[in-house]
């Protein structure tokens, strides 16, 4: 998804200090919910997804609990309340309200949700200028990053519950690549350098740098279509037993899964609302069983989290860690928010930036992984169980989160992310 020059900037400012960076991302978070009503901001579509407005709280109360109540001097939580409310899943932060309840909460209003973010952004202000945190500091940016991607993938899904299909934003429709034969990045196996090293921020759980042993392979030089996937469908590929896992069938037949997640008729549901399926662009919206059955049906399978990373180094360069990938999207889109942006997976050969690819390997640690000490070491490690790892950003992806090393996870029956599908093969 090649982006223009004026776009490229809004991701990452040449020179941007970490203050700036925060400062981004915070208005990021709140000009996004500037075209959601506070009912819109409230509701809660299933237990996977979260409110737009939990979202902009929970990054708040994320400020607030591992950043001013510990260093900011004289600090006063704003709502002693709140931190019930807005707590993930950080055990050592105590009680919270359950996950499948967030829904629930039409108080506080979304107004006072705003107003406590500026409150919080105020008191943050003598932090980001002290040098003193800015470890933290850059992982609670690339927290509420995240949190915006999921707050743009939950709020979609909200929405798609509405017999009215409402728009969030008033887009035209994303102008796909055109599509070309499907061609091979081929390596030659042996020893690789997998995870993130020394260098840029990084999550944990892309941490250490190990070797991995790899077998001579392929890796597709683009994803499948909704075309490819359009031909899986007619050939029955939703009913073949013999091309799904034990589990993906039981999944398959209990919810009566006949197409991706979205998909209606000749059309698919947008943040624009329902607008005709480009068929040249990615199928996104799958969940690893689909993929894994289709990749069987095209004779191929899905590359394991090593041979991706192995290539995409190959791709963008020998020391890709921190940089940014050519081909994620900054949802925010400048001060072009409300004008006709493009938003979707578009196509084309980039590894970066259309749909999270799924991959056949385990989310694990990697040899020698070690989680923080404290409420922070929760972030992934009490994670790596019964999920697999994706790669590659997906077009609603904070730029500064394209990188090789990248994991995001997730549980095998998911799809209301921006998942799709790159083959690969032996050779």
């Amino acid at each position: 998804m090649p982006q223009s020059k004026q776009h490229e900037e809004t991701h990452h400012a040449p020179g941007e200090s970490l203050a700036e960076r925060y400062r981004r991302t915070r208005a990021m978070s709140e000009a996004l919910a500037a075209h959601l009503s506070d009912a819109d901001a409230t509701i809660q579509s299933m237990e996977d997804a979260s409110p737009a407005k939990w979202h902009l709280a929970h990054t708040t109360w994320f400020w607030e609990t591992f950043l001013l109540r510990e260093f900011a001097r004289g600090y006063r939580i704003y709502n002693a309340d709140w931190p019930f409310l807005f707590n993930s899943y950080y055990e050592a932060e105590g009680a919270r309200i359950g996950r499948f309840a967030r829904g629930m909460l039409s108080r506080p209003l979304l107004k006072e949700v705003i107003d406590w973010r500026a409150s919080v952004d105020a008191a943050m202000e003598p932090l980001l200028s002290s040098g003193e945190h800015d470890d933290l500091i850059a992982l609670g940016i690339a927290h509420e990053q995240q949190h915006i991607e999921l707050l743009l993938t939950d709020i979609k899904h909200a929405l798609f519950q509405n017999p009215l299909a409402p728009a969030m934003f008033k887009t035209k429709a994303a102008a796909s690549e055109p599509c070309k034969e499907m061609g091979w990045h081929s390596h030659p196996g042996g020893l690789a350098l997998i995870g993130h090293g020394d260098g840029d921020f990084a999550f944990d759980n892309e941490a250490p740098r190990h070797r991995v042993l790899l077998e001579p392979f392929a890796l597709a030089d683009r994803l499948v279509t909704n075309r490819e996937w359009s031909d899986f469908i007619a050939d029955g590929g939703y009913s073949n037993a013999s091309l799904w896992l034990s589990d993906g069938l039981g999944w398959v037949r209990e919810n009566e899964i006949s197409a991706p997640l979205y998909w209606r008729d000749g059309d698919w549901f947008t943040h624009a609302g329902y607008r005709p399926r480009d068929p040249d662009a990615p199928v996104t919206h799958i969940s690893y069983y689909e993929a894994d059955a289709f990749a069987t049906w095209a004779g191929a399978r899905l590359p394991t989290e090593a041979e991706w990373e192995a290539v995409a180094r190959g791709q963008v360069g020998p020391d890709a860690d921190g940089q940014d990938a050519p081909a994620a999207y900054d949802p925010a889109g400048g001060n072009q928010l409300d004008a006709a942006l493009d938003f979707g997976p578009r196509g084309g050969t980039d590894l970066f930036g259309d749909c999270w690819q799924f991959t056949r390997s385990a989310y694990l640690p990697y040899p020698r992984f070690r989680a923080a000490k404290g409420a922070v070491g929760e972030y992934n490690g009490k994670f790596m169980s019964g999920q697999f790892v994706l790669k590659g950003a997906s077009c609603a992806t904070m730029r500064g989160h394209s990188r090789a090393s990248y994991r995001n996870f997730f549980y095998p029956h998911q799809r209301w992310q921006f998942t799709g599908l790159r083959l690969a093969k032996d050779i």
